[in-house]
Order: C-alpha cells, then structure tokens, then sequence
C-alpha cells in the first residue's frame, strides 16, 4: 500500500521532510508501507509531549531516520546498530521506540526469528550481534519509567526466556544470555511488587538459577542480582522458603557459586550470593541449613584478599556470620 505524501498549509518544512520517502518492504508477512515515517515521527513526538526530549534538532533528525530505515530490510542491520550505539546519549529513546507505530514489532520480530537457530545450536556472531542490538533497545523500554510497565504488561519477557534456557558456551549464545538478563534486570532493579509477581508467576526462576549454577561470571553477576531482587520481594522470598526442596536447590546453588570462585574470584559475585545468603537467614529453615552446609569458603581465609579490598564486602560478610551465630 503506498501512501501519497502531500503539503499542508504552515507546516511546509515538516511535510519537506516526509516528501518522496514513501518505502515498502514485508515485516515478516505484513506490508509495511512509507506510512512508517509518519508513524515515526508520531512516536518522536509523543516521547516530547510526555516530558521526554530526545536532545537537539540534529540528534532527533538522525534518530528520525534511523528508526524509519528499521523498515527497510536492506538497511535495519545497520540501523539497529547504530540506535544501540546511541542508546546511552538519549535517555528518552525508549519512549520514541514504543510509540512509534510498528517499531516494536520490528524488534519483536527480529528475536523470535532466530528461535530456529537456539536448537540445534546454529546461531553465528553477526546473527547474535543483531539481535543483542535489538535486546539493547528493548532494555531501553523496559528502563524508562514511562513504557517499563507496558513493556511488561505486553509479556514480553517471555520473548526471552528461549534464550536464557541455551546451555552452549559458545560467545554467540553467552552474549545473548547476558543482553537478555539486561532486560529483566532492567525491569527488576526498581524493587517493583508487580514486575517480581511477573518473573515467579512466569516461572522464570529455574532460568535464573540455571545460569547463576552454570553461566559465565558475567552471566552470574547479572541473574544473581536478579534473584536477589526477587527475593527482597516479600512475594519472592514466600516463593522461594516456602517450599523446602526450592529453598534446598535455591542453597546448593549459591553454595555451587561460591565453590566455583576459588579459583576465580569475582568481588562484585561474592558480594551479591551474600546478600542473598542475609536475605535467606530471615527464614528460620534457611538459617538452620544454611548454618550446616554453607561452604566453608566463606567462613575460612579463602576469599582473605577481597575482604582486605572491599570494605562493603567485609561488613556483608561479617553481618552474614553474625545472622547465623
């Protein structure tokens, strides 16, 4: 379907800009029309209207642009790219991205159509480079206050969960892992009730605690903040103590973590499996468990240097112990 650009009275420097840009190419099996520049300009606009400025003329004309070449098959790479590169300059990019009209079925469409490619593994860098551009984006929304809780009420973190559930070590998938825990660690950090109600009841635990047992340490370092989010929550930390064998694996796991940097250890990790640990200790079937079988390693002179390091570290440490005495 083409659409007809024509001049209106008074605004003959806007229509100058959209003037002979009608576009058309298949967003998956939909047409998608030169509509698509003023369905962008639509979402520039509502992202200024709503308090957000999307910095200066040129900046706006370039993102302008950028996002109306994310429907042109040939040019989206390179566009995708290059608003993931941007994304930290423009704080209110995320709210453009939501409201421009077909913009976030683009990004949508571009991570489900390498679903195929999760199992067998057959995923290349360039592929898993795109998509990570598209996650980076989608993180955007997910941190902005104006769109964070739409983006969730959408489902879509679920979009992602195929990703987190990859067991390859390849770099392919562990960045694909780790820009997917971006996202839910985007909508969790702000200690919402509703957003953790979301990650238990979509059973997104058993992912998180997946890669925190197996992961890479930054892979680690991001899921095991995630859980620790989850569980300050009154409604996740229930979740999680409520049920003794949960509770159990949940113990092994941090215990497995912690065992796993002896002989690589990562001060930002260790400080966060022990506040999950303070967490856990206000359960009073943690606490007795946790006083039988938390590793060794966090009571001896294995991790000496970090405390000698880390003073933040040290008083977590010492109120752990003091929690369990």
């Amino acid at each position: 379907m083409y659409v007809q650009q024509s001049n209106a009275a008074g605004q003959t420097k806007n229509n100058a800009k959209l003037q002979n840009q009608t576009q058309y190419t298949r967003v998956g099996n939909s047409a998608v029309s030169g509509t698509s520049n003023l369905a962008v300009t639509a979402g520039m606009q509502a992202s200024t209207s709503t308090g957000g400025n999307i910095m200066g003329d040129s900046d706006s004309e370039a993102l302008y642009q950028l996002m109306v070449e994310l429907f042109s098959a040939t040019n989206r790479e390179q566009a995708l790219a290059e608003l993931s590169r941007r994304r930290d300059q423009n704080p209110d990019l995320g709210v453009a991205l939501w409201n421009a009209y077909g913009v976030m079925t683009i990004l949508y469409q571009e991570i489900i159509a390498i679903y195929p490619l999760l199992n067998p593994p057959a995923l290349t860098m360039p592929v898993s480079n795109r998509v990570c551009n598209s996650l980076a984006l989608l993180q955007l929304v997910a941190t902005h206050e104006q769109t964070r809780m739409r983006l969730l009420k959408a489902n879509v973190p679920q979009l992602l969960y195929p990703f987190l559930s990859t067991t390859s070590k390849a770099k392919q998938y562990d960045n694909l892992r780790l820009t997917s825990l971006g996202v839910i660690g985007a909508l969790v950090k702000y200690d919402n009730h509703e957003v953790i109600s979301f990650f238990v009841a979509t059973e997104f635990l058993p992912l998180c605690l997946k890669i925190m047992d197996i992961g890479s340490e930054l892979c680690k370092v991001v899921a095991t903040f995630i859980f620790q989010k989850i569980i300050i929550d009154d409604g996740g930390f229930h979740y999680v103590t409520s049920h003794p064998k949960r509770l159990h694996t949940v113990l092994v796991i941090l215990n497995n973590v912690v065992n796993q940097m002896v002989a690589m250890p990562s001060g930002r990790l260790l400080k966060s499996v022990t506040k999950c640990l303070i967490r856990l200790a206000d359960n009073q079937n943690a606490k007795e468990e946790m006083r039988e079988s938390m590793s060794e390693h966090l009571r001896d002179s294995t991790f000496a240097h970090v405390l000698a390091e880390d003073v933040s570290y040290r008083r977590l440490i010492y109120q752990l112990l003091l929690k369990l005495a």
